[in-house]
């Protein structure tokens, strides 16, 4: 009896790329904290880059824009 031979499948998922860098962002700031919502889960935490699929750059920007806007009360720090 042959072995049947498992052949990987031709198509890929493309890879999500960050968002920001695809808006060519440079800053992100806590007054933008319309955009700051969306990377805070339900429970008020900030999101991982795994989730997110941000760069580490902007990454590094969104952690220190959101705890800035959270000491300033413009987010807060559970999500209701």
């Amino acid at each position: 009896m042959k072995k049947k031979v498992k052949r990987k499948s031709q198509w890929f998922k493309a890879r999500k790329s960050c968002i920001f860098c695809r808006d060519k962002v440079k800053d992100i700031t806590y007054f933008d904290y319309e955009r700051l919502k969306k990377e805070i889960s339900e429970r008020g935490k900030i999101l991982p880059r795994r989730v997110t699929k941000n760069c580490a750059k902007h990454q590094r920007m969104i952690t220190s824009s959101i705890k800035q806007a959270r000491q300033l009360a413009l987010l807060s720090y559970t999500r209701r």
